[in-house]
């Protein structure tokens, strides 16, 4: 059987308006009449969002005001558990998408409100309040190009003479200069077809206030910036350098022969490692690097050709990386094993006073410190007697 073809998709897909892209997706827009909700590409492309929260915030878009968005309540509702759905809504809370906020009700209850805007960009912004609305003037009657010279006066045209006459007062404006002679009034049912009727001016409006300024939201003004930083930078995140292949301190010619034998013995035992004369010679400083801090050749061997990945496609790329990344440190020497000495601790032992039998401490015999003191009041009394 042949491949079925889908009719609405080739007829929908002709309708497309342009060329249609050899490679990407191809959009088929169709407008919602019901039951849809706008989302801003600030939202479905935040570089910074990931997917799990992009889809978290639309879904919290979409309910109804009113409706409970908790852990539990969400996780009710999608099939993402409770740890990625606490995860996203810290991600839009950090973001200012999503706002929880303490509020205090007239009965005295504190309670929680949880607040999702949908552009929290525009709350930095002052917001210009509604210009009040004026009743809108009565659009003037058009004048016929060429009215004709006489118009049948019938009963509602005789009614609606004195009406039009005070709309059309306010039009005439005085001006200076001398007054011309007045002209004979035309009989009522003739039509002036000379000068045009005078426009109507709407009254003035009132001048509109300034509008106040706004301060943004204490929980916007206090962390401008976004303070969920990600884990994995983004793909345009400029890289860091790389780390420079590790060199010997002296590259002696012992030293030179055996990396070189080993680099070039790797295609033996592992022939995805067969390497050029050229990448040899820049991967030697790194093996003998690893062999000047006492490492032995099997364990260099085996940290190189271990666990490769599949296919390995730059060969000496690999080696560099594992050379540089997985440098033992240099083996310590006999001095830094030994074990420190323990400080010897001084104990002053305990003497017995000549004159009061009194313990004390003192690294020779005599008197306790009350004894010396009393023969040296009683030394200075004598000195004074005399």
């Amino acid at each position: 059987m042949d491949t079925q073809q889908n009719t609405a998709l080739t007829r929908a897909l002709a309708e497309v308006p342009g060329p249609l892209p050899t490679s990407g997706v191809i959009h088929i827009a169709i407008p919602h009449t019901d039951r849809f909700t706008v989302v801003g590409n600030h939202l479905a492309q935040h570089p910074d969002l990931s997917c799990t929260a992009v889809g978290i915030a639309v879904r919290i878009q979409s309910l109804p005001q009113g409706i409970e968005i908790g852990i539990k309540a969400l996780a009710a509702r999608c099939r993402e558990g409770e740890k990625r759905i606490a995860a996203a809504l810290r991600e839009l809370e950090a973001f200012g998408y999503l706002q929880r906020v303490r509020d205090r009700l007239p009965s005295g209850r504190v309670i929680t409100r949880t607040v999702f805007c949908n552009q929290p960009t525009a709350l930095l912004r002052p917001r210009r309040p509604a210009a009040p609305q004026h009743p809108a003037a009565p659009a003037p009657r058009p004048a016929p190009a060429e009215a004709p010279a006489r118009v049948p006066t019938s009963a509602p045209a005789r009614a609606q003479a004195p009406t039009s006459a005070p709309a059309q007062a306010p039009a005439q404006v005085p001006t200076p200069g001398p007054t011309p002679a007045p002209a004979p009034a035309p009989a009522p049912a003739q039509v002036p077809t000379s000068a045009p009727a005078p426009a109507p001016t709407s009254p003035p409006e009132p001048d509109t206030p300034a509008p106040p300024h706004v301060p943004p939201p204490p929980f916007l003004a206090a962390h401008p910036t976004p303070l969920f930083v990600p884990l994995v930078p983004p793909p345009t995140a400029p890289k860091p350098p790389p780390a420079p292949l590790p060199r010997p301190d002296e590259l002696t010619p012992e030293l030179d022969r055996a990396a070189t034998a080993l680099l070039s013995d790797l295609r033996r035992r592992t022939p995805q490692l067969t390497l050029s004369e050229t990448d040899v010679r820049q991967l030697v400083p790194g093996v003998a690097a690893w062999l000047e801090r006492a490492a032995h050749p099997d364990a260099v061997r085996r940290t190189l050709t271990t666990d490769l990945p599949h296919p390995l496609r730059h060969p000496a790329k690999l080696l560099k990386h594992r050379l540089t990344a997985l440098l033992p440190p240099p083996l310590p020497g006999s001095q830094d094993l030994a074990v420190p000495a323990r400080p010897r601790i001084t104990v002053t032992p305990f003497q017995t006073c000549d004159d009061c039998d009194r313990a004390f401490r003192s690294p020779a015999p005599g008197h306790c410190r009350d004894c010396r003191e009393h023969r040296a009041h009683r030394s200075e009394a004598t000195r004074t007697a005399a």
